[in-house]
């Protein structure tokens, strides 16, 4: 059996045998250091709600102090950096991979990886959605319900379908 396949079912041990505990900042701790045994890399106090869902953890770096909320989805098919202090708010789904079209269907082209990096300081909000390719920069905030898939510098506020500067 190759890493991946072990590390999917890791992640299913993890998740499973730990959501009976609730959301406290102690045994959100534990969570963390248990996935970071797989993780690329993983700094301190990394906090992962019991609903949080990971998937390929070997492609997934992580700083000091970041926040994983409820139903959180990262999908880590390429590399996913969250660097220290970010914050992913409740129902956002984080993907590195996008489909292509093969005869006029998504549903068998092959998936287009781009490394995704949310820099320091940053805060996805509820219900956003990180696209491969996505750069947030330091210290920026990306509103609720938002979409992004393009490169934003520090210290912004984004939002809307697709992203755009807020201010």
């Amino acid at each position: 059996m190759n890493k991946h396949k072990i590390l999917l079912l890791y992640t299913w041990f993890v998740k499973t045998f730990t959501s009976v505990f609730p959301d406290h900042p102690i045994i959100m701790r534990c969570r963390g250091w248990l996935y970071s045994l797989g993780l690329s890399s993983c700094g301190k106090n990394f906090q992962v709600s019991s609903t949080t869902l990971i998937r390929c953890l070997e492609n997934l770096n992580v700083g000091n102090d970041v926040y994983l909320a409820p139903n959180v989805i990262i999908n880590a098919i390429g590399d996913i950096e969250l660097g220290d202090e970010v914050l992913v708010g409740f129902n956002s789904v984080i993907v590195s991979g996008n489909h292509t079209q093969v005869n006029n269907s998504f549903r068998f082209g092959k998936s287009k990886v781009s490394k995704i990096q949310i820099l320091k300081g940053a805060w996805i909000a509820a219900n956003c959605t990180i696209t491969a390719g996505s750069i947030i920069g330091i210290g920026t905030l990306v509103a609720s319900n938002s979409s992004v898939s393009n490169e934003f510098s520090d210290s912004k506020m984004i939002g809307g379908v697709p992203a755009k500067k807020i201010k």
